[in-house]
Parts: structure tokens; sequence; C-alpha cells
């Protein structure tokens, strides 16, 4: 993923409500959301290439997502998939055990963000910080670097989300604040390494760049009884 939005226990019907994006290369072969035939209990999509994924949910209202965290100077080549962080998390029989697990490995992989959570908890791990810590309640936004960090499309998509939670919107509200194409203004873009054309490129909510961007959008909502909606809008 590129970017999460979340409503943290501030919605009236659902503890976790999630609208979020995966910008991906296009030729990086990919399955749609499903349940795995391998994994019953997991509904998630598939990187055909690693075979882990970044973000999904299992019957029993476990959330776990993933957003990588951009420091092109920082990326090695010999580091784990990603993508395994997150099926470990849905696979995992406790959270708590889960997380300490993942402090003493997170070094094995490039950087990322962790959400992982269920209707009671929600937690956020972020791997240079090397550290677990409980996301409070409210209205958050997680980039590609840590929690609710002030880039232009984390400011654009939380004011967004806010207001949708506030109408009590529909899941096609949710898709169309998450398809906002706009390019932020220059004097407002991070600085994290990567070309000033790119960072134009990725300051948008909804990411067109030359053979890269928003391949799918996908609402979440833990409700507090039941089994967890997840809706998936693939476009790429």
């Amino acid at each position: 993923m590129c970017l999460i939005l979340l409503a943290w226990q501030t919605h009236p019907d659902f503890p976790l409500l999630v609208a979020a994006n995966r910008d991906e290369f296009h030729d990086r072969p990919t399955q749609a959301a499903h349940w795995w035939p391998d994994e019953p209990r997991i509904y998630a999509g598939r990187d055909l290439r690693a075979g882990g994924t970044w973000m999904g949910v299992t019957r029993n209202c476990r959330f776990a997502a993933l957003t990588n965290i951009r420091a092109p100077s920082r990326q090695r080549s010999d580091a784990r998939s990603r993508g395994e962080i997150v099926t470990a998390a849905l696979r995992a029989r406790c959270i708590d055990a889960f997380l300490l697990d993942i402090e003493r490995t997170a070094h094995q992989y490039n950087g990322f963000n962790l959400l992982v959570g269920d209707r009671e908890t929600l937690w956020h791990f972020n791997s240079e910080q090397a550290r677990a810590e409980r996301v409070a309640p409210g209205i958050h936004a997680l980039s590609n670097a840590s929690l609710d960090t002030p880039w232009p499309k984390v400011i654009r998509g939380s004011n967004a989300l806010a207001e949708a939670v506030e109408r009590r919107a529909d899941p096609e509200d949710l898709f169309t604040l998450l398809s906002d194409d706009r390019l932020a203004p220059d004097d407002s873009l991070p600085n994290t390494g990567v070309p000033l054309d790119w960072e134009r490129w990725l300051s948008a909510i909804r990411i067109a760049a030359p053979g890269y961007g928003t391949r799918s959008q996908s609402v979440v909502a833990l409700p507090h009884a039941g089994e967890p909606q997840l809706i998936e809008r693939v476009l790429i």
C-alpha cells in the first residue's frame, strides 16, 4: 500500500474503517482479493512474484496492512519480501507475540510501516523506530513515512475521510476520495530522495506515473459483530 486512511473507534457502526490505495509497478503480477485456498481464514490480494500480500482480513476480524518507507538510499537488494509480514500478521494466533517477533526480525526487511489489529486494539509498527505503538482513537493516515506524517496526500486524505465519517458515507464515497489525482504544489513536497518529477507524481492520492501507479483501491470495515467487509476495486 502507499496510502492507508483509517477511522479508528470514531464511526458508530464500525470500530475500524479503512480506505486504502495500493500503488505498484504495472508489470508486477498480482491476484485480486480472494479467500486463500491454502489459508481459508484469510481474505486478501496476493503478490504473485513473492507470494505475500499488502493488506488483508481474517474471518475473525484480524486486519493487517503495510506501506513501504520511501528511502531509496537505504534499500537493500538482499532484503526479504515485506509481503511476508502482512501474511504472518494475519496468520498469527496472538498479536502481542507476533509484534515481539517482528521487533526481532524487522532489520531483515527494507523499511516498512505495519498496521495490525482487530475490533479491540490497533497497533502501528515502524521498522525504523523498531517498536510497536497503540494507535489512538481518531482519524489517521499512513503513507511512506511514519503514521500521520503531514505529507500533502496525508492531510488531504485525512480531512476527506473525517468528512465522510461525519456524514456516514457509503463505500462509493470512499472510493471517490481515493480517486483524487491532484498533484501537490512543489513547495509542499517532501524530499525523500527520489527525483522531483517522481515526488510530484507520488504526491497524488491516486497515482498515475509512467509504468507505476494506483493499481487497486480497497475499503475495509470491521463491524461490532460478524465478519469483516473488504471491498476491492482493481484499476490496473
